[in-house]
């Protein structure tokens, strides 16, 4: 082989860039192709859409449950609010996984930055949610009876809202990083914006009897 093709520069150029820009180095780990070159932003991309796509349908996963009345529209709401609620933490996760794996291959901070500390808890807290909600809601005996898991409904009410909340904070947070300043370009105004809208669709409609007020 070539010292030209070991070097991975034996192939045409990519449309941006110099030759080898966006190829494999001989012995270099595959996993490195996603972040090769401009794959990099890809994964910005991605990232953002994973995560902007999480706190999406975590906030529908509440407006379809809010205005549940009957016990038939709380069962049907409470399984569509698991189901929806489950793919927008998978979405978070996901989202989570992808800038940490960008960091480790840049050997970045992990925890540097408010927006890191806030989206390291967001998504400790989204798995918890989750967990302790498909528990109380599907397994109520884990809790020891159907009475004690009903119990806790009003805490993980609560603290879903508190968690909506933080994870718009960290949305806007990311605005502040450098990474956003060099590449995205998101103004923190319009994250501000976009948050006071789904506090002011969101907090109106909460009941206050279920929250146990």
């Amino acid at each position: 082989m070539s010292s030209a093709n070991a070097r991975g520069r034996g192939e045409d150029e990519p449309l941006l860039g110099g030759p080898g820009d966006a190829s494999q180095v001989d012995g270099q780990g595959i996993e490195a192709n996603i972040i090769l070159g401009t794959g990099i932003i890809a994964q910005a991309g991605i990232w953002l859409v994973l995560n902007v796509a999480g706190i999406f349908l975590i906030t529908q996963a509440i407006l379809i449950l809010q205005p549940t009345r009957t016990q038939r529209q709380k069962k049907w709401g409470t399984n569509i609010h698991a189901i929806v609620n489950g793919i927008g933490v998978l979405a978070l996760i996901a989202g989570f996984i992808v800038i940490e794996y960008n960091k480790f291959s840049h050997n970045g901070e992990h925890f540097g930055t408010p927006h890191n500390i806030l989206g390291f808890t967001v998504t400790i807290l989204v798995i918890l949610q989750a967990i302790i909600g498909i528990a109380q809601y599907y397994t109520p005996t884990l809790f020891g009876s159907v009475d004690n898991a009903k119990a806790i409904y009003k805490y993980h009410r609560a603290s879903g809202y508190v968690i909506l909340v933080l994870s718009l904070a960290t949305v806007a947070t990311a605005t502040q990083t450098a990474f956003n300043f060099n590449t995205l370009h998101i103004r923190l105004w319009v994250t501000i914006v976009a948050a006071i809208l789904t506090i002011v669709g969101v907090v109106p409609r909460i009941k206050k009897q279920k929250l146990g007020l």
